[in-house]
């Protein structure tokens, strides 16, 4: 019989992958499910195992079913070569889409569980210093380095520590952490586990955002499966050490993604920002030393115990080591999943993985790192993917999403929009986001309307300057970045004379 890989990722089942599955099992087939391998403008992409390897096919119907069944529909061949994946350097997304998600002696054989094992063999503090020497930094968006909040935690005297992942994965342009969890759960949970040896941690919380219910599905599967197996409870891997795991499922505040909002929410409290000192690594959850990484980072870890930390570090370029997981999202043409070292450019990105827009227009901005991340012209599609290039041009790389704009995007109204943002997922903690967003929103209408322009654009500036220097967080800090790389970058969308109403815009 024939064996057909069938993605059961949110993203392939949103456009009928259940539904080609079920065809594929009326038609006499064998049906395996996988994750995306990340080519989602060719979702549902299927794979049926052949005798040379496994041949895809892109944009698959229940029509389709009968044809390549038979041998006669039109493959992609040996998807490992298509250029889209060739060009790429998976590492974290290594078995993303080759295997069943849920299957963890398929894990293993792809060497699931070595870093773990090794890791075991280790001191702590030496699993500590290879994650150091790796130089991960959090995924999340900070980019602040692990080692050193490793070692804050591990150095922290306590009777109980935790171990938090942070899945509250709500930037705009951003999906990498679902993908990662609903097509290899199993790294997250062996990072996991490696971190929580490391720290001195016998318990850990996963928080993940109530959006995703297909994710939160494959991690109780896997982690039961990962109980079942010895890999978490009291005597992990025939080690003796003892690590419970649990899922916490968020309520859908975006504020909730900052790590003190998550601590709190996880204490079943309303989700807002914590003032610091203390940091969370010496009084995190229920005032203990916690440990606090995003899914990219943890997942990260496996390969950094099982291949070394060097391995790691010599990926990547200047203090941005290792690969990140870019997502491309927006008016693009070919959106999804490009894990490479960091020192890509961002044109590479766009035009070479992206392939420029899905309308054929040309590009005018491109936003990195979510909704308070800067927006780009094309004319620095030269920059690389770097935490200090970045920040050095007034942007940040955050979680690695990029959202594409053609030229028919009214930039005045973007900048609106972060106002706007920030208003609705406030947690209203501090006076400069609460206010200061609601305040931005007028003012910004005001431009919109051509009351004034240039005065009410100096009130914006003061005003960004205000939430930036003021807010507790990165929610009302981060907001003034978008809205001012708008108004630097496109100016005569902010001027009476030059701006274009949205039925102007062509």
């Amino acid at each position: 019989m024939t064996t057909v890989w069938v993605p059961g990722d949110a993203a392939a089942v949103s456009v009928g992958a259940d539904e080609v599955a079920a065809a594929f099992e009326a038609g006499g087939a064998i049906v395996r499910r996988n994750g995306s391998r990340g080519m989602l403008w060719l979702e549902p992409l299927v794979e049926v195992e052949t005798d040379t390897g496994r041949e895809g096919y892109a944009n698959v119907r229940p029509t389709d079913v009968e044809a390549i069944l038979a041998g006669t529909a039109s493959g992609l061949g040996d998807l490992d070569r298509h250029p889209w994946l060739a060009g790429q350097q998976r590492v974290t997304f290594a078995r993303v889409g080759v295997i069943d998600p849920q299957d963890i002696a398929a894990y293993e054989a792809h060497g699931g569980w070595a870093g773990l094992r090794r890791a075991l063999g280790m001191s702590a503090a030496d699993v500590v210093a290879e994650v150091t020497e790796s130089g991960l930094r959090g995924r999340g968006g900070a980019g602040f380095p692990a080692g050193i909040k490793w070692k804050t935690v591990s150095e922290s005297d306590a009777d109980l520590k935790f171990v938090c992942c942070n899945f509250d994965e709500g930037d705009s342009g951003t999906f990498a952490d679902r993908m990662l969890v609903e097509g290899d759960p199993f790294t997250l949970i062996e990072g996991m586990a490696i971190a929580a040896y490391a720290v001195g941690a016998a318990e850990g919380y996963i928080y993940v955002r109530s959006e995703y219910p297909h994710a939160i599905t494959a991690l109780r599967r896997a982690i039961e499966t990962a109980y079942t197996h010895g890999y978490l409870g009291h005597d992990v891997a025939g080690s003796g050490m003892s690590f419970d795991l649990h899922v916490r499922v968020g309520a859908g505040a975006y504020i909730c993604g900052e790590e003190s909002s998550m601590l709190e929410s996880l204490e079943g409290k309303r989700g807002e920002v914590r003032a610091k000192p203390p940091i969370p690594a010496i009084s995190g959850l229920f005032g203990r030393p916690t440990l606090v990484n995003n899914v990219l980072s943890l997942a990260a870890v496996p390969m950094i115990l099982a291949d070394g930390g060097q391995a790691y570090a010599a990926l990547g370029t200047g203090r941005s080591r290792g690969t990140q997981v870019f997502q491309l999202a927006g008016n693009i043409a070919q959106g999804g999943i490009v894990e490479v070292p960091f020192g890509i450019t961002l044109g590479e990105l766009v035009n070479d993985f992206g392939a420029g827009t899905l309308t054929g227009r040309p590009v005018r901005a491109v936003q990195v790192g979510g909704p308070l991340g800067a927006y780009l012209p094309p004319d620095q599609f030269g920059l690389p993917m770097d935490y200090e290039a970045f920040a050095e041009a007034g942007a940040m790389v955050g979680h690695g999403g990029i959202v594409v704009f053609d030229d028919s995007v009214d930039m005045a109204r973007m900048a609106r929009f972060a106002f706007e943002f920030c208003a609705a997922e406030s947690c209203g903690k501090c006076t400069p986001c609460r206010i200061g967003s609601v305040r931005g929103v007028e003012t910004m209408d005001r431009v919109i309307a051509g009351d004034d322009p240039h005065g009410n654009l100096a009130l914006i500036d003061d005003l960004c300057n205000t939430m930036t220097k003021g807010s507790l967080c990165a929610m009302g800090g981060l907001t003034p970045m978008p809205v001012q790389s708008a108004i630097r970058h496109w100016p005569e969308d902010f001027i009476a004379d030059g701006h274009a109403s949205e039925e102007a815009r062509p």
